[in-house]
């Protein structure tokens, strides 16, 4: 038997939700790039123009990475799960970074990351 057809309001939010997961998984991809390219790099030149203080762009990211799946998952917990999982995330990459000519693994970063998780997390539920 096929499911009822799905209501405007419910379409929206269900087409909503897909937007912000695809958003987030495109933002994990520029975070994933940006964490691991080399310190000379085009994208990091670029980066370094801008003149914002390195530990708020870790804090910021990672609120958004939070943030996005929290809100995004129609199951709540998995949600929080997929969330907190993206410290997990921010530790792999500054590990990575280890590798990444030019670039330094710092613990700051590893905090800010950390910060910016817990901010999201707790902001989506606001």
């Amino acid at each position: 038997m096929n499911p009822p057809p799905l209501d405007h309001t419910r379409r929206a939010v269900l087409h909503a939700r897909t937007l912000l997961l695809v958003f987030w998984i495109v933002l994990i991809a520029c975070v994933v790039v940006g964490s691991l390219s080399p310190a000379r790099s085009p994208l990091m030149v670029a980066i370094g123009r801008l003149h914002i203080w390195d530990k708020l762009q870790h804090f910021s990211a990672y609120l958004a990475l939070s943030f996005l799946p929290v809100i995004g998952f129609r199951d709540r917990r998995r949600g929080i799960v997929a969330g907190l999982s993206m410290f997990l995330l921010g530790i792999l990459m500054e590990a990575g970074q280890y590798f990444s000519p030019g670039r330094a693994v710092e613990l700051g970063d590893v905090i800010a990351n950390g910060i910016g998780v817990t901010c999201g997390v707790l902001l989506a539920f606001q």
